[in-house]
């Protein structure tokens, strides 16, 4: 199992199995406990369900709050959680009779609740595409405001609040993701259009070194598209990506329709895109010393991002140098200086689980906590990897135990690494934008894999039969 981070004490102790459980009680539930107390291991989900529900005298810990909204999607559809929230609120403060007789907790849990809908709002805003979700929000808020005289204009401006705030980050997110489908297609048919040739490649008029000579100033171009991916993702992505059908749910699995990784993919999509455009830029140049510049160039370039700390676009731009169109061009790497390129790929080795990356990666995590300039804040994984670490953690741990409890412990690692994401996506970009250079980046046609190969034949002819027989055939 999984240490859970110093610091982070979801309050509720793990009941062992074979203990029946107690019917709700008003409050947090019995073995609750605070920052002190032991660490959650295991709970029903009714459990943590009531654990998450604020009381006159109760809030749960922000933690707690994150990690549970982040994983209960694995259990129980988003709507349908903010309608058991909104029965215990019932159950718990008996809303459901007059108002004289709540209004008195209603004055101490009002705000609590509001808060936790804030919370929820703003970490996990897709939840509320749904209308069902709009439904059973404003049915908790009005539960609340009517009940309190005195502060019923305080709780309907901080309801006015939450809403606008939900529906500006709603609209940021579909112009978003709008714009990300309008890149991919506009893309996508240009290099279509150049993938289907049979004949030499054509000569492409523009070429990264004639729209930007600079290294550093692509880097920072470069980490502008990467922090814009970043920006569209939600937390709920890396749950949903990897989500099954959960083994006591009689019903179909909360995501069976559609999983909602657009965003996710999108941002995978373009690491494989700017691989595939270093490479063709390579290719592409019909004399070898244009070609051994370009490979100069893209070192320069990914040494800038190490030092930024984009290592997406560095391990992009290393694999699409280490392609085997690109590799195989032995007299144009001669003729290049490759000492900066082998540190570079020293740095991103996958020998031991990527061990120099990731010490990389904590230095810059560090020195992005103790950053006195948003410069120094920058943080941008690598994100394949950062995918392949949550998808062997839920490969690795059962969702329930055996005894049909959650296994929050589990839970708590994934909130960890997700919330360390959270923490880098939200950095602003210091660098000024170029626009030049980013329609570039997006809309610069690349070539197939047969279209690279193609194009190092016609630059440095086939060694050995394998090579001829494939260029043979390609053409």
């Amino acid at each position: 199992m999984f240490t859970p981070p110093s610091g982070f004490s979801p309050h509720l102790a793990g009941t062992e199995p074979g203990e029946e459980e107690e019917a709700p009680q008003e409050g947090p539930v019995p073995g609750a406990c605070m920052a002190d107390g032991p660490l959650i291991t295991s709970a029903s989900l009714e459990t943590l369900i009531q654990n998450l529900v604020p009381t006159a005298d109760y809030y749960p810990e922000k933690p707690y709050v994150f990690t549970f909204l982040l994983s209960a999607r694995l259990f129980i559809p988003p709507p349908e959680l903010l309608s058991r929230v909104c029965e215990l609120c019932i159950k718990q403060q008996q809303l459901d009779q007059s108002p004289l007789d709540a209004v008195r907790g209603v004055r101490k849990f009002g705000p609590k609740l509001l808060q936790l809908l804030k919370e929820w709002t703003e970490t996990f805003p897709s939840d509320f595409r749904e209308e069902k979700m709009v439904g059973h929000l404003e049915d908790l808020i009005h539960r609340i405001a009517p009940c309190d005289e005195v502060g019923s204009d305080e709780c309907g401006t901080i309801y006015s609040t939450v809403l606008q705030k939900l529906n500006q980050k709603l609209a940021l997110m579909s112009q978003g993701e709008d714009s990300v489908v309008r890149l991919s297609l506009t893309a996508s048919s240009i290099s279509d259009k150049l993938a289907s040739f049979k004949a030499k490649p054509p000569p492409i008029q523009k070429d990264m070194l004639a729209i930007c000579n600079d290294p550093y100033t692509l880097a920072q171009q470069l980490t502008h598209v990467e922090l814009e991916h970043l920006g569209h993702i939600g937390p709920e992505e890396f749950v949903q990506a990897f989500v099954q059908k959960d083994p006591l749910d009689t019903t179909q699995p909360c995501f069976s329709d559609h999983k909602k990784t657009s965003n996710l993919e999108a941002y995978v999509r373009w690491f494989n895109r700017l691989c595939y455009l270093v490479a063709t830029e390579i290719c592409m140049p019909g004399k070898k010393k244009q070609r051994a510049q370009v490979i100069e160039f893209f070192i320069d370039v990914a040494r800038e991002c190490f030092n930024i700390g984009n290592f997406n676009s560095l391990m992009a731009i290393i694999s699409g140098m280490n392609m085997s169109p690109v590799s195989r061009l032995k007299k144009t790497w001669g003729k290049a200086k490759t000492a900066k390129f082998f540190i570079l790929e020293h740095q991103m080795d996958p020998t031991g689980n990527f061990y120099n990356y990731r010490t990389a990666l904590r230095g810059a995590a560090h020195r992005s906590q103790t950053a006195n300039s948003s410069r120094e804040r920058i943080v941008i994984p690598f994100f394949s990897l950062l995918i392949k670490d949550i998808y062997f953690l839920n490969e690795g741990c059962a969702n329930r135990l055996p005894n049909g409890h959650v296994n929050f412990e589990k839970f708590v690692e994934l909130a960890r690494q997700v919330g360390e994401f959270m923490t880098w996506k939200q950095v602003e970009c210091p660098f000024e934008q170029d626009r030049t250079i980013l329609h570039y980046l997006h809309t610069a046609p690349i070539f197939s894999e047969d279209g690279l190969y193609l194009a190092s034949y016609e630059s440095e002819s086939p060694e050995n039969q394998v090579e001829k027989d494939r260029w043979k055939a390609l053409r």
